[in-house]
């Protein structure tokens, strides 16, 4: 079934990134739904090596606003939430449940080069299932990638297990603030029929 035309300008013709945001919370339901409509997209063999932290409280901000850029301070501070995108160095661990069917916890635990791999692709999509999602649910979105990666790593996640990707700010835009839509390739430029 191919969406309508609505559905397509709101996820990512007419959708657009975010650097205003007005103050209106996100229920945490509202979050929850978010992962449970990302976790659903496809990761190879279902690995789901990305992990979400939704810093949304004003103690986890104010953890969070001296690791980000100067230039992304405000930013985070107006979102509803802040979502630490990341990736888990051992996602290997569940897949005797997420994929059963073959023995992909000794093949990943045996060849660090190929988990690393999968675990950067796969956590990186889901940061984009993310963004799709979040759109779908009429949130507007601000990922960003100026801010201390080693720093966050350190404050958020301390047993060095997680490591993070970037971040998206989450909330109701201020359409007002926006500029211009910037330039994209033309289909000649960036892709090819063969």
């Amino acid at each position: 079934m191919q969406l309508d035309q609505k559905s397509m300008d709101t996820i990512f013709e007419e959708a657009r990134t975010h650097r205003y945001f007005e103050k209106k919370e996100i229920p945490d339901e509202v979050l929850i739904r978010l992962y449970d409509i990302l976790k659903m997209a496809p990761t190879l063999a279902n690995c789901q090596a990305g992990r979400f932290v939704f810093v949304k409280s004003p103690g986890a901000k104010k953890r969070l606003l001296p690791l980000v850029d100067e230039s992304n301070a405000r930013k985070v501070e107006e979102a509803a939430a802040t979502v630490i995108i990341a990736h888990d160095t051992k996602f290997y661990e569940y897949m005797p449940r997420l994929y059963p069917h073959v023995d992909f916890l000794t093949l990943f635990s045996e060849n660090k080069e190929f988990a690393k791999k999968t675990m950067v692709s796969s956590g990186s999509m889901q940061g984009a299932y993310l963004i799709i999602a979040a759109r779908a649910l009429g949130l507007d979105c601000g990922p960003i990638g100026g801010f201390d990666n080693a720093a966050v790593d350190k404050e958020f996640f301390p047993d060095g297990r997680w490591k993070s990707d970037f971040l998206c700010n989450l909330g109701t835009g201020v359409k007002s603030k926006l500029h211009p839509r910037e330039d994209r390739l033309k289909f000649e430029e960036a892709g090819k029929i063969l």
